[in-house]
């Protein structure tokens, strides 16, 4: 660890523009292992598809907020995980899945943020939006299955729901799920991120093998792409739900490295 004058010192080099301070630099300042996690969710869902993951970190004494995105435009669930960061003391592990890993890569960029850890999500390059990001690899054949309303937000059908979001899930919880699904506008989809997180930020990723909503190519092409500590399960685009267990041990594993 620096003492607060060796800080000091570096920022004051750094500034005249005689050293560039590596990532790794500025990790050193936090404490070994992040005791704060902001759980981001993606589309068609709420903070509940964590439900079985966060007994199991507050388990081991972390502090956890699962955000509630409106899923009413992309800045409002921007604006939501930032209030998120906002409540935490001190650093921050930033979670996010499915299009949730849109949503970190641009709230990432806030200074309490010391980690991503992206969940079968998307991951922008620069001035990409969400369809920028699913044209890099075939998609799965999922796209009948989203429902447009008269007022421009998305829902997912049955079939939706049982075949290509959550499939290796009980039935029962399935029924759950297409119950209890949020709408999502469309226009989330148009937004773009400048800048990504990712790019100044350490991350994590975990790669869902049996993904129905999002190429499992694309999330390891894109996993690759950030330089990600990786970790692929057999799973449907819910790994959180249907593999809980091995979800919540790395992201325990993320907050021990920062």
């Amino acid at each position: 660890m620096f003492t607060i004058t060796q800080i000091s010192s570096i920022a004051m080099i750094a500034a005249a523009g005689i050293v560039s301070l590596p990532h790794n630099t500025i990790a050193q300042t936090h404490s070994k292992e992040i005791k704060n996690i902001v759980l981001v969710h993606g589309a068609f869902a709420d903070g509940s598809s964590y439900a079985k993951v966060i007994p199991l970190l507050q388990a081991k004494g972390l502090n956890v907020i699962a955000v509630q995105n409106p899923l009413t435009s992309f800045a409002d669930d921007v604006a939501a995980t930032k209030r998120a960061i906002a409540e935490m003391d001190g650093p921050v592990l930033l979670v996010g899945h499915s299009y949730g890993g849109m949503v970190i890569s641009e709230a990432g960029k806030d200074p309490k943020v010391a980690g991503l850890l992206y969940v079968a999500a998307l991951v922008p390059e620069e001035g990409q939006n969400v369809n920028d990001v699913n044209a890099a690899m075939p998609p799965t054949a999922v796209e009948p299955e989203f429902k447009l309303s008269a007022d421009g937000f998305l829902s997912l059908s049955p079939k939706g729901i049982n075949e290509f979001f959550a499939q290796d899930v009980s039935p029962r919880e399935r029924k759950v799920i297409f119950a209890t699904q949020v709408a999502w506008a469309a226009s989330a989809t148009q937004e773009k991120v400048y800048s990504p997180a990712w790019k100044t930020k350490p991350s994590w990723y975990i790669v869902a093998a049996k993904d129905g909503m999002i190429n499992p190519d694309l999330e390891r092409f894109k996993a690759k792409l950030i330089k990600a500590t990786t970790l692929e399960l057999a799973s449907s685009h819910v790994p959180m739900v249907s593999q809980p267990d091995k979800v919540a041990a790395f992201i325990i594993r993320a907050a021990g490295k920062l």
